[in-house]
């Protein structure tokens, strides 16, 4: 039998759990990997990692530092010494199942190219006989979470075009939603194999769920990278931070009260924070064993719970806030890339001033600095051509001839600018042409006689940017009033208006 397409990378901090991993895979069925790759990512050092068994089968398996900077940055570590087409990645504390590897050939054959990661099947005993605890009922929502690298393999090629797992999200949380995210707005597909591993709940001490609480900087962090919609696009379900923002709020407004003097708004306080507290605490114990340490447990974590939520949030709205500012005030290149052959231009707020479903030609207006960077582009030889979505045509707001009337219009402003792509479908139509699906970008491609990667797509809102991507075309954002700052955030490159976008597509002009 072939070997595995695949090499396999674990990043660890030395837990027990490796051992029966690494046991786990050499005994099963199925193909040998291309390679098994364990990132040590422990800074202190630790007893040596044996990988000792994998080598006496044959296989290809060693064992790298990394830097002790998370599981994001150890993954990168492995992937990145691997030179198998595809990458899966498996945490230390989950046992594949005895036909995990023959699984993951067959999940791995044949898939199309624009399949580019392939998820596996999580599964967590939980113990017969009793209800399960807090914890236990957390690591168990796994079994439902989308795109969890626990145990889930990418294409090389995929994970070097977005540059891998973001750094930035230093624990085992939200990092995979974000690769994911990344992965399926460049217009790649991410599919669910067959293949299982179990992950056991493990132990956990008594504050596991105080400390899991710094989770709520990174879904802010996601926020500034994604947009405030990015929880239905991954399947994350809503977390209980704004309710727990009432409990602190109640302790400090009773403790304000009660030094002032003010007794009965003390009282009122100190009830409204001890029966906010007493009812996450009973939401937690109730589905739970309920034996004294539990209660206990949940008693006291759920006064400490709140705060926690609400100081990590409040670190994280910082973050969040930095990083768009910084954002926003400078553009960020993009990695060198070839000289385009089209540049294609969105029509409303990028070429024209955006006058809601426009069916009047005197009331267009150019954008300051248009018609100078239209020019450029017809100096540098640069093909041109529009894309727009006109969901007005679906409506009935305009007629076709008026939207015709208004791009002459447009034309006899700025110049020629090559064939117009118009998109005449509402957003629930289904289409494929309407941004931020690619039609539209591959459609101009083609009647400029060049492939969608030789195009860059310059337009004011993150549809423009994610049809782009769809496509395969690089994008530059030049954002107007109506501009989210999460489309910024999300941006390949920004500029300030169009005359600077045609400068970083093209170079300072000489």
């Amino acid at each position: 039998m072939s070997g595995l397409p695949a090499a396999i990378v674990v990043p660890t901090v030395g837990r027990p759990s490796l051992r029966r991993l690494l046991d786990a895979l050499v005994a099963g069925d199925g193909p040998a990997p291309a390679a098994v790759i364990v990132v040590d990512d422990r800074r202190g050092g630790g007893t040596p990692i044996d990988v000792d068994a994998l080598v006496a089968a044959g296989w290809d398996a060693r064992v790298v530092r990394g830097r002790g900077a998370g599981p994001a940055a150890a993954r990168n570590t492995g992937w990145r010494l691997a030179a198998a087409r595809w990458i899966a990645f498996l945490d230390d504390d989950v046992v594949p199942s005895p036909s995990w590897r023959a699984d993951l050939a067959a999940d791995l054959a044949g898939l199309p190219p624009d399949v580019h990661g392939s998820q596996g099947r999580i599964a967590v005993p939980l113990p017969a006989g009793r209800r399960p605890t807090d914890w236990e009922r957390n690591v168990a929502c796994l079994e439902d979470a989308r795109w969890a690298t626990a145990d889930m393999a990418y294409r090389r090629s995929a994970l070097a075009a977005t540059g891998g797992f973001d750094e930035r999200f230093p624990r085992a949380y939200r990092e995979d939603a974000d690769l994911a995210l990344r992965v399926t707005a460049a217009g790649g597909r991410l599919v669910r194999g067959r293949r299982r591993v179990d992950h056991p709940p493990g132990p956990a001490g008594p504050w596991v769920s105080v400390a899991l609480q710094r989770g709520n900087a990174d879904d802010l962090l996601m926020d500034a990278l994604h947009g405030r919609g990015w929880r239905a696009r991954a399947g994350a379900p809503r977390g209980r931070r704004r309710a727990h923002l009432a409990p602190p709020a109640g302790a400090a407004l009773a403790a304000a009260a009660a030094v002032r003097g003010h007794r009965r708004v003390a009282a009122g306080a100190a009830l409204a924070w001890a029966s906010l507290t007493a009812d996450l605490a009973w939401r937690r114990i109730a589905p739970g064993p309920r034996t004294p340490r539990e209660v206990a447990t949940m008693v006291a974590t759920s006064v400490a719970i709140p705060p926690g939520a609400t100081w990590h949030a409040m670190r994280g709205r910082r973050a969040r806030r930095r990083l768009l500012a910084d954002r926003v005030r400078a553009p960020r290149p993009q990695p060198a890339g070839p000289r385009p052959r089209a540049v294609l231009l969105d029509r409303d707020g990028t070429l024209v001033v955006d006058v809601p479903y426009n069916g009047d030609p005197a009331r267009v207006c150019a954008m300051p600095g248009a018609a100078e960077a239209v020019d450029r582009l017809r100096r540098e030889g640069v093909a041109t051509a529009v894309v727009s979505n006109q969901s007005g045509l679906a409506r009935g707001y305009v007629a076709g001839a008026q939207v015709a009337a208004v791009n002459r219009r447009v034309e006899d402003l700025l110049g020629p600018l090559g064939p117009w792509l118009i998109c005449p479908h509402g957003p629930d139509d289904g289409c494929a042409c309407r941004k931020p699906r690619p039609g539209l970008v591959i459609r101009a491609a083609q009647a400029l006689g060049v492939a969608p990667a030789e195009c860059v797509v310059i337009g004011d809102i993150g549809a423009d940017v994610d049809a782009a991507r769809a496509a395969g075309a690089r994008a530059v954002l030049v954002p107007t009033p109506r501009t989210r700052a999460e489309e910024v955030a999300a941006a390949p490159m920004v500029a300030p208006d169009l005359p600077a976008a045609v400068d970083l597509v093209l170079g300072a002009p000489r």
